[in-house]
């Protein structure tokens, strides 16, 4: 304990669980030091981000996965000096940069030096240099960082594999006083598909299981905030990928409407990524986001958010104790018990006592019962809505003559089904719209990035599949990426049937949340918990091939056995959010039990037996129950730019539930945080 310390009688300091606000405290109150903050998180960096896996034939080759382990793989790159990163045992594969091994510019301080100018600073004025002094960052590999190498996880030999400029969000947050201690492993190119692994930095696992999956593709953020070797992070979500980690490492995650936050600086930026941070409470998540959030010239989309930022800071609106007068809608879709997989049940469960303690906490709920939230709206206006691809899916209804012509009159028929929704054929719930893809736009995503990045030799998407090395452990989509081949290919950009589906969602949701008065609308982040990283990965679970962001950009994330649009086996929401809408996921519990999902058995001959009666060739099966603990999360979604009812909403539920626990394997180093300290001074 400081002297200052055992003066007031206050708590030791303790790095574990540590706040914002808290850190913030104990500088104020002289226990501890910005430079002492950051030595705290690189001890148990040094403790906890060793392999998480054994690599047999290297890095790039099969893995096993093993229980227990004492590394999580999280963190690929330490902004750390060369000299005082070896000082301190870390590996060379951790440095800085890979391109400039004197690293000795002083326009780029390190992590410590950083801290250090903070200590200075605040001894000569006694006040903190900004809203983020002393806050420890990892910030996914998908991001630019001036001081750091970025490849988005690729083992790629950019001629300088440092970025020439901070992205937009990273920049604030240095100006804030954020110190960026990391840069996070992710699934390679932002496609997790259960890999969750890159060529560059191996295999991210879960801290709650270290055979289980961490969530893609911002896994390795999800990992260390989960389990103390940062503050907080920031991700990157086209799908699920700040939801999915923040979810599987019982973490808070905020996926901000799409034109809050500046993508300025991410590699394949496109009309679904957004920029959000994960944080192990609400309110430290609400406190990045008041930071990175509003207007950036640079990136045209944040035009909308012209005068939709609220006038009091984020963090402002985590404090409320009741819910009264918050008019919540259950997404039953979402919780539907009659097609979920028996593997589905204990989430929804779940889900469905978060439903009761909203209650509890003064919300009236809206139960749209088992028709479906949704519904009615989508039978209304989605046929008048999507027009000429509805007929299009509908010949019945909608004929054409041999040259393809309407055979009827199709506004007609449009307008009998308008008038009568009953009509409208098939099953038209949130969760089986179709996806849709913009042709080309990945491809434009990498180009444009690599063009204004100006490397001199990797300069575009086609040097990437050409000259980068690629991990291959015999799974589908390892090995130089198909997926990033096919994404290269495009000749031609069409995002209008993207563009149509956005706004034919957002029209129905809107009108939903009008026409019934609602603030948000809840439901599990997830229904299936983490897999197990061998059995998912040998039953080729996924999305798609590693590196088509496409093909999982728009994915529906319907239940069952597969993956939701590349959230790694579990089952992530996500289809609301590709639309732009904000959706914030806060831990919700714990499950007592887990199903594994075994790969499909071959398919037989005619006439053939499959082992205990099962067809062959049917899918993935599941095994179990097993026992186990892993965490699961609640989502709340609402209208574009309500971050401030989303986080009244998610902080109150968080302060009723206390659902958040530290990973078990992943605690308080021997001696704790206070013996470290003392060892400091």
């Amino acid at each position: 304990m400081s002297p200052a310390a055992a003066e007031s009688g206050s708590t030791p300091f303790r790095i574990e669980e540590a706040t914002i606000a808290g850190i913030q405290s104990a500088i104020l109150n002289h226990q501890v030091t910005a430079v002492q903050v950051v030595k705290l998180y690189l001890a148990r960096i040094k403790a906890y981000n060793g392999p998480s896996v054994e690599y047999p034939d290297g890095i790039l080759g099969p893995i096993k996965t093993m229980p227990h382990a004492k590394g999580i793989g999280a963190l690929i790159t330490l902004n750390l000096r060369p000299a005082t990163r070896q000082a301190m045992g870390f590996p060379d594969r951790t440095a800085r940069s890979m391109t400039d091994s004197a690293d000795n510019d002083p326009n780029m301080p390190d992590a410590l030096e950083v801290a250090a100018q903070q200590d200075e600073e605040f001894a000569r004025t006694g006040r903190l240099v900004g809203p983020l002094h002393g806050v420890v960052m990892t910030i996914k590999d998908q991001y630019d960082t001036f001081d750091l190498r970025t490849t988005s996880g690729a083992d790629a030999p950019y001629a300088n594999d440092r970025p020439p400029h901070d992205s937009t969000f990273v920049s604030r947050l240095r100006a804030a006083g954020a110190i960026i201690l990391s840069k996070a492993n992710m699934g390679e190119y932002a496609g997790s598909y259960g890999h969750n692994r890159s060529s560059f930095g191996g295999q991210v696992v879960n801290p709650y299981d270290t055979e289980r999956d961490p969530g893609g593709s911002s896994a390795g953020v999800g990992a260390a905030v989960g389990a103390n070797l940062a503050t907080c992070g920031i991700a990157e979500e086209t799908g699920p990928s700040i939801r999915s980690p923040a979810q599987n490492n019982n973490c808070v995650g905020i996926s901000p409407t799409q034109e809050l936050v500046s993508r300025v600086g991410l590699m394949n930026q496109g009309i679904n990524t957004r920029v959000g941070p994960i944080a192990r409470t609400v309110e430290d998540a609400a406190r990045i986001l008041t930071v990175i959030a509003g207007y950036d010239p640079k990136d045209e989309l944040t035009a909308f958010s012209v005068g939709h930022l609220p006038a009091q800071p984020y963090q402002s609106f985590t404090h409320a104790t009741t819910l009264k007068g918050m008019r919540i809608g259950i997404l039953r879709e979402y919780m539907d018990r009659a097609v979920a997989t028996k593997a589905e049940l204990q989430n929804i469960a779940m889900a469905e006592q978060a439903v009761e303690d909203l209650r509890a906490l003064g919300a009236t709920i809206v139960d749209p019962g088992a028709e479906g939230l949704f519904t009615p709206y989508i039978r209304r206006y989605y046929p008048m809505l999507t027009n000429a691809s509805f007929a299009k899916a509908n010949p019945a209804l909608f004929p054409v003559d041999a040259e393809g012509k309407p055979a009827t009159d199709q506004v007609a028929t449009l307008v009998m089904l308008g008038m009568d929704p009953s009509k409208v054929p098939g099953h038209m719930t949130i969760r089986d719209l179709p996806g849709v893809t913009a042709e080309g736009e990945s491809k434009y995503g990498y180009d444009w990035y690599l063009a204004q990045r100006g490397d001199a030799n990797i300069k575009n998407l086609a040097d990437l599949v050409a000259k980068a090395k690629y991990f291959n452990d015999g799974t589908p989509g390892s090995g130089v990426p198909s997926g990033l081949k096919t994404t290269d290919s495009a000749m031609a950009m069409d995002s209008a049937l993207r563009m149509q589906r956005r706004f034919v969602v957002q029209q129905i949701v809107l009108q939903c949340l009008a026409e019934l008065n609602l603030d948000a609308v809840v439901y599990p982040t997830g229904t299936l918990p983490p897999d197990k990283i061998s059995l998912y990965r040998r039953a080729g679970g996924g999305a798609g091939a590693r590196g088509g962001r496409a093909a999982a950009a728009d994915a529906s994330g319907v239940a069952g056995l597969g993956g939701g649009g590349g959230s790694g086996g579990v089952t992530s929401w996500n289809f609301l959010g590709t639309q732009g809408f904000p959706a914030i996921t806060v831990p919700g519990g714990f499950t007592t039990e887990a199903y594994d999902r075994l790969p499909a058995r071959p398919a037989r001959a005619s006439g053939e037996a499959s082992p205990a009666g099962a067809p062959g060739g049917s899918g993935p099966r599941l095994a179990g129950p097993f026992p186990a603990k892993l965490p699961i999360g609640v989502d709340f979604l609402g209208r574009p730019f309500s971050e401030p009812t989303l986080l009244t909403i998610a902080a109150a539920y968080e302060q009723e539930t206390h659902h958040r626990m530290q990973p078990p394997d992943f605690g308080p180093l021997p001696g704790g945080s206070a013996m470290s300290l003392a060892s400091m001074r």
